[in-house]
């Protein structure tokens, strides 16, 4: 029984992150067809922030209406969402309208949105049921949190998304004296399988998140029951311990006491900062959310696509894998010094300023058509985002063993960052122009 709701609590975790991570990994053969093109980035990481109206109505109803918010039903009913809004993605991914005088993906963003406001309401829902179960099941549901980027990235790399070459081709001339003009253009290589089948799989395992909460639901209640029950059989015992005080008292008895004063005592008396070390704590959250979660996903298309389509392809799909890793690495190896923690931030602001410059430089970023320049670009993104995600993970431990306010601050600094940081990007990336698109085979940089 403890194996099953280990897998259960796993799968469950799973459709957490899975849609919103799917669609990243994804980006590099969507950009390609969507008439948005390198700006879809950009586009998204608003839709996402957008999509926290989700939680927020969630924290409102649980704190203006205490008890009328019912948490199963919020579960039941997103991960509906999540399923439907999947298939539908399936379909109609590719489907256009002209919005005032231009061609949009409507439905893409429409149904973008709605996938967001899953996960990100995922964050006020899921952990809070999990409570209901025994703790050693929590750390199985963040092992399937991390897999809900894992799973999608190795699936994208399965699926060779949006490789191409450079092809000549020629072109009959259209003087008098006739003859060829040869060409070079890019050729994008067919996927080994559709991005329809791809968001067919995201739908599978949003099923499969599914299932695993309807499990968990009844399992749920089945541990409330044996807890009521133990319970109920442990003041049994006490009372009747007090009523003969020569019997034996039961040793489950003795136990349940012993680790309900345990969960009575403050988590850590110990872990006292002053407020120079919790402003520089919540200014981690803050700068680290507004990196990874608005600036630098907004220009990703230009840091990586003058390289090619595979730097792209890679630095997405490793990016991915890289978050989960991290987390699992900070679950084994802690290191909560502040210093450390620190200068871990400061090595990852490196690596992502070197992709803010070379999205600044395209079309003709530094190396540019080099095997060199394309390797270090996908190390600069996968360290970028495993350095930052150690980092955030190490500083929600850290508050979350001062108190349950802190972790309700830390997650507003959190949302505060990735909402400064994407709606900072949008209006550059996509109204000014600051950053310059250019096609891998046709630029003609300097040497």
């Amino acid at each position: 029984m403890a194996l099953l709701v280990h897998i259960l609590a796993c799968a469950f975790g799973l459709g957490s992150w899975v849609a919103v991570n799917g669609l990243w990994v994804e980006l590099p053969l969507i950009v390609n067809t969507l008439p948005e093109g390198w700006e879809l980035p950009s586009a998204l990481t608003v839709i996402i922030q957008l999509a926290n109206l989700g939680p927020l109505l969630v924290t409102l109803m649980h704190k203006l209406c205490p008890g009328r918010c019912k948490e199963r039903a919020v579960i039941y009913s997103i991960l509906s969402i999540g399923v439907i809004s999947c298939i539908l993605l399936a379909f109609f991914w590719d489907k256009t309208t002209i919005v005032a005088g231009a061609s949009h993906s409507t439905a893409f963003f429409i149904l973008t949105f709605f996938l967001s406001l899953v996960d990100c309401t995922s964050s006020v829902t899921f952990l809070p049921f999990m409570m209901q179960l025994p703790a050693k099941y929590i750390t199985t549901y963040f092992i399937g949190e991390g897999l809900s980027g894992f799973i999608p990235g190795v699936v994208a790399l399965a699926q060779g998304v949006g490789m191409a070459k450079c092809v000549n081709s020629s072109q009959t001339a259209g003087n008098h004296t006739g003859g060829n003009n040869w060409t070079i253009h890019t050729e994008y290589l067919p996927p080994n399988f559709s991005t329809t089948v791809f968001f067919f799989l995201l739908a599978a395992m949003m099923c499969v998140s599914l299932a695993a909460f309807v499990a968990l639901n009844r399992l749920s209640q089945t541990f409330k029951l044996s807890t009521e029950n133990l319970v109920q059989d442990t003041v049994a015992s006490v009372s009747s311990g007090l009523e003969n005080p020569g019997a034996e008292t039961d040793g489950e008895g003795v136990k349940c006491q012993g680790e309900g004063a345990a969960q009575r005592r403050p988590l850590l008396a110990s872990s006292k900062h002053t407020v120079y070390q919790l402003t520089f704590i919540y200014f981690l959250v803050v700068w680290i959310n507004a990196a990874t979660n608005g600036v630098l996903p907004s220009v990703q298309t230009y840091s990586c696509m003058p390289y090619g389509n595979r730097a792209y392809h890679l630095s997405a799909a490793l990016s991915s894998v890289a978050n989960p890793v991290a987390c699992t690495i900070a679950m084994f190896f802690q290191n909560r010094s502040l210093v450390f923690l620190g200068l871990l931030t400061a090595f990852g602001t490196v690596f992502g300023s070197y992709n803010m410059a070379m999205a600044a430089l395209s079309p003709c970023p530094l190396l540019h058509g080099s095997a060199a320049g394309e390797t270090i670009i996908v190390l600069s993104w996968l360290l970028f985002t495993g350095m930052l995600t150690y980092v955030k993970v190490m500083v929600g431990v850290i508050l979350r063993d001062r108190s349950h306010n802190s972790l309700v601050w830390c997650g507003a600094a959190a949302q505060m960052g990735s909402l400064v940081g994407s709606f900072t990007m949008f209006p550059l990336v996509n109204v000014y122009n600051l950053f310059k698109s250019g096609d891998f085979c046709n630029t003609k940089c300097p040497s």
